[in-house]
């Protein structure tokens, strides 16, 4: 059986595309749970036109990243926390924390974007992973201050 992906299905494939499934996978798990549709002639064309305008947003996103990368470039962002007088805060710099920061530049990144190869918890210069496209990575140097 036919069917055409409507979103990422694991070991399966990508939204909008057309596998070749199980006449029982495709009838009681994909259609009925909204993964896939009948791959006739009428929805074949509507995924066509669908594929086509997901390609077009995804390159204007990337764009988007893009502009939003040589932003992030000429920044230096800091981050105040209460510390000790070791140089020790007191808990650990949170992505929301980063993100706020990034906001005060005028720069919107979702938290969820952002990622520490490990836990901040020193003053001084630090890094954070920013993914602003899934092509598109960039490594954030970033200053820990007391506050």
């Amino acid at each position: 059986m036919k069917v055409i992906l409507t979103q990422d299905v694991a070991r399966l494939g990508t939204s909008h595309s057309v596998v070749e499934v199980a006449a029982g996978y495709g009838r009681n798990y994909l259609i009925p749970k909204g993964f896939a549709k009948v791959a006739n002639a009428v929805n074949l064309k509507v995924a066509a036109e669908n594929a086509r305008q997901a390609a077009h947003k995804a390159e204007k996103n990337k764009k988007e990243a893009q502009q939003l990368l040589e932003r992030l470039k000429d920044i230096s962002v800091e981050v105040y926390a209460r510390a000790s007088s070791a140089g020790k805060t007191f808990g650990t710099i949170s992505t929301a924390q980063l993100s706020h920061a990034l906001a005060q530049h005028g720069i919107d990144i979702d938290r969820k974007h952002i990622s520490f190869p490990e836990p901040v918890k020193e003053l001084g210069t630090q890094s954070a992973l920013i993914t602003l496209h899934k092509d598109l990575t960039h490594t954030l140097e970033f200053r820990v201050l007391a506050s």
